[in-house]
């Protein structure tokens, strides 16, 4: 299973969905996407928009610093 991963911290909505977005879209189906938003405004949006384009969330996991590791599987 190939994984990719993006630090997102400090990038603004919807450019951090937009960079996970492009991540899926040039994944295989299965592939495992890992990223690091920030809270706020990227916590409360990026899960539910990575479910409406039909993709798995693995894991939300919050971080030390006030962020949150996003595990994404292609659907």
């Amino acid at each position: 299973m190939a994984v990719k991963e993006l630090d997102l911290r400090g990038t603004p909505c919807p450019i951090n969905f937009v960079r996970i977005k492009i991540a899926l879209d040039d994944a295989e189906p299965g592939t495992v996407v890992e990223a690091i938003i920030d809270d706020g405004e990227a916590y409360e949006s990026v899960p539910k928009s990575v479910q409406e384009e039909g993709h798995n969330i693995l894991s939300l996991k919050s971080q030390e610093d006030n962020s949150w590791k996003i595990v994404i599987e292609r659907g």
